[in-house]
């Protein structure tokens, strides 16, 4: 079925419609990896975004469930330059088509990847329409002004509390912004029981318990529409071990008294070089986030670990008094690269040092 993409800057990208045939309106962004398209599709922080893959074929090694990071897909739409009907994987239970028809996910195929991704990368994000029908200027500005994102984590986060304690080790609170099955598993590894929490619980509930720390997870959205949380981190502050990921870490700077602002285009991929400002190193990292910390708006305790070496945005800070650590990338990257999973390590000493 003939599709289109239509922009807010009302350039139409004409396409061909699969997975789910319908219409769908969300904020448009680009993704560099090479693979790893399950995991983006089943990311939460993608929440409410049409997601553009730079990688010309899409759906090579189909889908397997066991590469899932949550449930479901959470992207809004989906758009790639083509898309494999006969996927070669001994892994592989269906193909891409299948399984965006299966959950309802709108996407488009047969569209010039490059020429999209270089107009977010100029102008910036955009939102956008995938649909079977043109529209004129008022069904557009209608249709992309219904668009709102606010939600996001309240749709993505779990509903109920839900352990995985099966050892001895650490007791780690974690709460859900939109949390990746692979932190879980990252934890689990170190010996560490995890028990998830709904992103709005309250700080009084997770300190009676006493947890030997706190997990902020990752998660879709402007880090500033959930003051209720930042709130809520902010009584936890000083009173027990607090690390972060992306999301998390943006929250926590805002608990501390920083401030974020939203990037040009965001980075998203699994090729962005960071440098370890304590040790000199360059790590390769998976990163997915629109919005970034202000490195000059954070109070003086709070050191920065990680920067990036593209647009020398904070990718990590640390509070050593307060033991607080967190990053803005994605150590627990599925697929991959694993330059940075060594930081759950340090995320376990943070803990054990108030021990």
């Amino acid at each position: 079925m003939k599709g289109y993409l239509i922009l807010e800057n009302n350039v139409v990208l004409e396409g061909k419609l699969f997975g789910y045939t319908q219409e769908t309106v969300g904020e448009v962004v680009f993704n560099t990896g090479m693979t790893g398209y399950q995991e983006v599709l089943t990311d939460p922080s993608y929440y409410g975004q049409i997601v553009t893959m730079t990688y010309p074929l899409i759906g090579n090694y189909g889908i397997n469930i066991d590469d899932y990071e949550s449930k479901s897909p959470k992207v809004r739409g989906f758009v790639v330059r083509e898309k494999c009907d006969m996927p070669s994987n001994f892994r592989c239970e269906f193909n891409l088509d299948d399984y965006l028809k299966q959950n309802k996910i709108v996407a488009i195929e047969g569209i010039d990847t490059r020429y999209l991704t270089k107009m977010i990368r100029n102008q910036g994000t955009l939102r956008g329409i995938i649909t079977n029908r043109k529209l004129n200027e008022e069904q557009l500005q209608n249709t992309i002004n219904s668009f709102s994102n606010v939600d996001a984590v309240e749709k993505v986060t779990t509903k109920e509390v839900v352990d995985h304690c099966e050892g001895e080790g650490l007791n780690i609170a974690a709460i859900d912004f939109g949390i990746k099955a692979n932190i879980i598993r990252s934890f689990k590894k170190r010996g560490c029981n995890i028990t998830v929490y709904p992103a709005f619980v309250g700080a009084k509930e997770i300190l009676e318990k006493n947890y030997d720390g706190v997990f902020l997870s990752n998660g879709p959205g402007d880090p500033k529409d959930l003051v209720s949380v930042i709130e809520e981190i902010k009584k936890m502050i000083g009173k027990i071990p607090i690390t972060g990921i992306c999301l998390g870490h943006q929250l926590l700077a805002l608990a501390l008294g920083g401030d974020t602002q939203k990037l040009k285009f965001g980075h998203r991929g699994c090729n962005h070089p960071v440098k370890d400002l304590q040790t000199g190193k360059v790590i390769i990292t998976s990163q997915n986030h629109g919005y970034v910390v202000e490195e000059e708006t954070l109070p003086e305790n709070v050191k920065i670990t990680h920067v990036n070496m593209n647009d020398d945005t904070v990718e990590g800070m640390r509070v050593d008094d307060m033991n607080i650590y967190s990053i803005q990338f994605h150590p627990e990257a599925c697929p991959g690269p694993y330059d940075a999973a060594p930081i759950f390590d340090e995320f376990v000493e943070v803990y054990k040092r108030a021990l």
